[in-house]
This record gives structure tokens, C-alpha cells and sequence, in this order.
């Protein structure tokens, strides 16, 4: 089951104070029953990891529920456009959202212009986490964050370039967080338009480092095309148990994953969100459904709306404050 990590913990009180309406409460019986097909908004293509994550979990909250769970990609503006659907939709536990953190963690802080506050809506749980994984080019022999340093020290001052998959992604701000904790090495940011164009560049070497998720990145490094040498989850990554944590490796305060969690609009009935809390953690809890995660390097949510909300107010205020200390914008 989903793990709230201890800042997040820390956090909790705090998250709770939030208006009622994000942090709709768990109810200990449930008088909604859903009578007709309920849209789980995606707001991006098919293929990704937030679409994953909808369709990993749609069969089995449709048996929990009684009715169908469709799936509705809404792709643009960073995953903005769907959650604006939602937003906007009647607050009847029939509309709900599958979203990330970047669009609703990061996105308010790195795009100019944003109208919507992700945090009005109402936490449903978590569907999945990934730990993050930092990969380097095998041709620097690098194997340890240790081992990171001592290469940092030798390169011409300028010369290092790291990637990510695009400005203002998760992929970027962990890296500038993780350059703080270094020192802050002269380190060059080349962003691209997503995780598959990064990736390939990073293959023929056109970058040396990289943050992205465990099971985006998992082929590579089964494939020695790239190399793990940290991960930013309380524990080793299931699919990666060799690749030791960033406290393992004396890195403080580093401790964060990429998730995604469900949600619904402003104003849904307590019972409503119970129910569908329930039907989540159902879904979380078929052995085939935690298979096809954690065979991919994620790892199953579960849990309380209470826990998400709590989580997701703890990496607000992270990635909100280093997206302001490095003036980090999103493309447009």
C-alpha cells in the first residue's frame, strides 16, 4: 500500500487546514451508489504513464462499483486542459481525474498565466508512485553519487549538460534540487519535448545525466544503455533493488516520487468519495493489477484521500520553492 512519506507526514496537519472541499473526507459508510458510467478524465495521450495508470486500475473500480469506468484523454497545456474539465464538471463523483504531479504539484509555478488552482479539488487516493531514478552515460563510468562528485571535479567548467524531458517537468526541478544538494556544480540544462527524444539523444551521448522515472527509464538500464546510480524513494525501487537511495548515499532531504493520484471536483459528497476511495484500494488489491506496476519499476498507492491531499501539499511547497530559486518557467 501507499507509503506517506515523513514530510509528508510532517505536512498533514497543515494539508488539512486546507478548505474542505480539497481534502473531502473518508466516510465510514457509504450511502452513494453509482447508477450510470462514470469518465475518469486523462489529461493526456494514450500511451503515457498517467494513461497507464487510469487503465491499470479502471477494471477492477468498475467491479467495485457496479458500473463502467471510462476512460477520457483530454491531452494539452501540460495536462491543464483535463484538469480544467474536471474543475468544471458537476461535483456528482461522475467526473473524476487521474492526475500527476508535475501538472498538479508543479505546473502553478512554472506556467505563466495558469488560471486554475489544482489544489480546490477533491483527493480521491493514490492510483501509483515511482521512485525517480538518476541515470548517467555508461561512457563515464560513474556508479555511485560519490563517484558523481570526483567526475563533477574533473570536467571543464561549462561542460556538463543534463536533460530532461521538458523545461518545468519533474525531470527538471529534481535535477535543480539535486544540483543544490551538491554544491550547486555549473551543470547546463537541455530540455526537450518529452521523455522519448531525451532519451534517445541521452543514449548517443549527447548529455551525461538525467532524472526520470523508474519505469521509463527501467528499459535502458536492463538494456546497459544507460546507468542507475540513485533513487529518490524511501527504499530501493522494486524493479532496481541495487540502486541505492539518495540517504543511502548521504544526500539529506531528498526523498520524493512521481505519483499519480485520482480527484473530483470541488464540492463532491463526502460519500462519494469514500466510495470511490474504496473502489481504488479494491482495484490496488488483485494481485495481477500490483503485478503490472511493479513489473514496469512502479509501486501500487493506495491509501486515504487524506494521505494523498497531504502529499500532494507537501510537493506543492517543495517543487514551488525550487522552481522559485532557480526561476524555473515551462515552455510554452
Amino acid at each position: 500500500m501507499f507509503r506517506l512519506s515523513r514530510r509528508a507526514a510532517l505536512l498533514a496537519p497543515a494539508a488539512l487546514a486546507l478548505p474542505a472541499p480539497a481534502l473531502a473526507q473518508q466516510g465510514t459508510g457509504s450511502a452513494w451508489n453509482p447508477t450510470r458510467p462514470i469518465t475518469m478524465v486523462v489529461g493526456f495521450p494514450p500511451g503515457g504513464q498517467t494513461d497507464f495508470a487510469a487503465r491499470v486500475v479502471q477494471n477492477g473500480m468498475q467491479a467495485a462499483l457496479g458500473v463502467p469506468v471510462t476512460i477520457d484523454n483530454r491531452g494539452g497545456a501540460g495536462g491543464n486542459l483535463g484538469t480544467e474539465q474536471v474543475m468544471r464538471a458537476r461535483p456528482d463523483g461522475y467526473t473524476i481525474l487521474a492526475g500527476n504531479l508535475a501538472h498538479m504539484a508543479i505546473n502553478p509555478h512554472t506556467m505563466d498565466g495558469m488560471t486554475i488552482d489544482p489544489r480546490e479539488m477533491a483527493a480521491i487516493g493514490m492510483a501509483l508512485q515511482s521512485s525517480l531514478i538518476l541515470a548517467t552515460h555508461p561512457s563515464m563510468r560513474v556508479n555511485s553519487v560519490e563517484e558523481l562528485r570526483a567526475w563533477i571535479a574533473r570536467q571543464p567548467r561549462g561542460s556538463i549538460n543534463y536533460g530532461s524531458a521538458s523545461a518545468g517537468s519533474l525531470t527538471h526541478v529534481a535535477m535543480e534540487l539535486f544540483r543544490q544538494r551538491l554544491g550547486n556544480p555549473d551543470l547546463t540544462h537541455v530540455p526537450y519535448r518529452g521523455s522519448g527524444p531525451a532519451m534517445t539523444d541521452f543514449i548517443a551521448g549527447r548529455f551525461s545525466l538525467m532524472f526520470d522515472g523508474a519505469s521509463v527509464i527501467a528499459p535502458f538500464l536492463q538494456a546497459n544503455q544507460l546507468r542507475g546510480i540513485l533513487a529518490t524513494g524511501a527504499t530501493p525501487s522494486p524493479a532496481f533493488p541495487d540502486i541505492r537511495t539518495a540517504a543511502q548515499q548521504g544526500i539529506p532531504d531528498f526523498e520524493f516520487y512521481s505519483w499519480i493520484g485520482l480527484f473530483a471536483p470541488r464540492g463532491t459528497p463526502p460519500d462519494a468519495i469514500a466510495r470511490l476511495n474504496a473502489a481504488l484500494n479494491q482495484a490496488l488489491s488483485d494481485p495481477a493489477t500490483r503485478e503490472r506496476m511493479t513489473s514496469r519499476g512502479d509501486e501500487p498507492g493506495g491509501g486515504t484521500p487524506q494521505q494523498m491531499a497531504a502529499t500532494m501539499a507537501a510537493d506543492y511547497e517543495r517543487w514551488g520553492r525550487v522552481a522559485r530559486e532557480n526561476n524555473i518557467r515551462a515552455e510554452g
